[in-house]
């Protein structure tokens, strides 16, 4: 009697790095990208737009991502989100259930396999829109830093940036209005390095969908009056580079945060930030001008 063989899965290639994989792999042995999300796109029979968050350490990337995605899964701005997988849901839950403690998520490692990856289906319920695929992962700022200074250092990043549909820019707005100049330049090294890495002629601009994200705005109110004019106050020379080199740049200014206080810990040496509580602004707004763009 002849026995029945079990159907081996069909393994996708690596969305990031387009490398294969064991069919019980759960990271990249490349990239440590989760491979479900290659195998669910290509189930799906559709591939996946790539938004990339970028900005230098503690600007608050895991945050606003965190405070993101919690608001598309609650159907903030009339949007329907569905994660897929659970992997998906571990970067929110990790950054509400801290800001719930009155405490800052803990820092993005600088190892890839470490890093929040979301996976998320998101469209517009009211308009009846098709559905987008969504992956957002959270980079470390240090990393970051690394890949711009020395490229091929962290090839995900080089990979994610190269296929990135559409990339948010946090910029530390409060440290720029009080003088310093680290947030100009942090934002110009990552847009010279895009700019390296996606344009093919020099006469020719970066296309692809890029807001400027001016965080912690509620220490400077104005950004959210006019966060095109304090950025070409406060950040001129990226201002200058968005205008030379990118074709399709909106600006925008973002809080999430109503009031911090400080406080010494008995583990820790110094004072330390506390979120009393939380009061999101400006957040939904610049994901929902690159879901148009894209």
């Amino acid at each position: 009697m002849a026995t029945a063989t079990m159907k081996q899965p069909v393994v996708a290639p690596c969305l990031i790095c387009e490398q294969y994989n064991s069919s019980d792999a759960q990271l990249c042995k490349t990239c440590s990208a989760p491979t479900a999300i290659a195998n669910d796109s290509a189930a799906m029979g559709r591939k996946p737009s790539i938004v990339s968050i970028v900005g230098e350490s503690n600007v608050g990337k895991t945050v606003y991502l965190g405070f993101l995605l919690d608001m598309l899964s609650q159907r903030a701005g009339d949007f329907e989100a569905i994660p897929k997988g659970a992997f998906s849901i571990d970067i929110q839950q990790t950054v509400i259930g801290h800001m719930a403690r009155r405490c800052f998520p803990p820092k993005t490692p600088m190892e890839v396999n470490q890093w929040y990856w979301a996976y998320y289906q998101v469209r517009r319920r009211a308009q009846n829109a098709k559905w987008a695929d969504l992956v957002m992962p959270d980079m470390a700022g240090e990393s970051l830093s690394a890949e711009v200074a020395t490229p091929q250092t962290f090839g995900v990043i080089r990979n994610l940036l190269a296929k990135s549909e559409g990339a948010l820019l946090l910029i530390d707005a409060a440290m720029a209005a009080h003088g310093s100049q680290n947030p100009d330049f942090f934002a110009m090294k990552i847009l010279s390095y895009i700019d390296a890495l996606r344009a093919t002629k020099r006469e020719e601009k970066v296309s692809m969908p890029t807001a400027v994200v001016l965080c912690k705005a509620d220490h400077c109110p104005e950004c959210f009056d006019h966060p095109r004019r304090f950025v070409e106050a406060n950040l001129n020379r990226l201002w200058n580079l968005c205008k030379s080199r990118f074709e399709n740049v909106e600006f925008f200014a973002s809080s999430v945060i109503g009031s911090l206080g400080y406080a010494t810990l008995a583990d820790h040496e110094g004072v330390v930030p506390v979120p009393l509580h939380t009061a999101l602004r400006g957040v939904l707004e610049p994901f929902e001008w690159i879901l148009d763009q894209i």
